[in-house]
């Protein structure tokens, strides 16, 4: 995908995630907030056609290459396109409990044991001072890591590919949880699609 950038389609309804992620957060998180970013991205684009080649993510993890006129705009909200699309794509409703397959020996051999991964990952996401997101990365030999960034940073800008993240900016999470991020981190283990993170960790390590 190069621009002009589209919203992506979440591909589930609005109150698909319910108890775990009502219906109006994610009405307002993609219809507004990644809408705004969608556009936003392709405003600062829009008088540079050598770029217009080139995909979001390739955008974001080459920042310096970027005339400094924009390299704020695409850092924030090229981080925030790929972030967000992401993020839609690795919840499901009725998703499996757990990784399995290669996916889930690369986290037991990282981390010791699944639950020991899930309490990194939400000490990670948890502590993120403001807003910021928590994730599992994969490096392209297959070692996978837990990692935070703040505001709409992406792993992608220190040489990571992401395959699973929370969002824990306050938009994500608000309406339902007010202040209970830990509640919210913790309810988002119900909706995660392990088929698809497990996708991405083959992508990532060219599998």
């Amino acid at each position: 995908m190069a621009y002009p950038f589209q919203l992506p389609d979440l591909g589930y309804e609005h109150d698909a995630l319910e108890p775990h992620i009502d219906a109006r957060t994610m009405s307002i998180h993609h219809g507004k907030h990644h809408a705004g970013y969608t556009s936003k991205l392709n405003a600062a684009l829009e008088g540079h056609t050598d770029l217009h080649g080139k995909s979001a993510i390739g955008l974001v993890s080459d920042l310096d290459a970027l005339p400094e006129t924009i390299r704020g705009a695409v850092r924030n909200n090229g981080g925030g396109f790929i972030n967000h699309a992401l993020f839609w794509d690795v919840m499901t409703p009725g998703g499996a409990d757990a990784p399995s397959g290669d996916l889930a020996a690369a986290i037991d051999a990282a981390c010791g044991s699944y639950d020991e991964f899930k309490a990194r990952f939400q000490s990670a996401a948890g502590a993120q001072f403001g807003s910021g997101w928590g994730w599992l990365c994969s490096d392209a030999s297959g070692t996978v890591s837990v990692v935070a960034t703040a505001n709409q940073d992406s792993p992608h800008m220190h040489g990571l590919t992401p395959i699973l993240g929370v969002d824990v900016w306050e938009h994500a999470y608000y309406l339902h949880y007010q202040n209970r991020r830990p509640d919210y981190l913790g309810a988002f283990w119900n909706v995660v699609n392990w088929d698809r993170v497990a996708a991405r960790y083959d992508a990532a390590r060219g599998a």
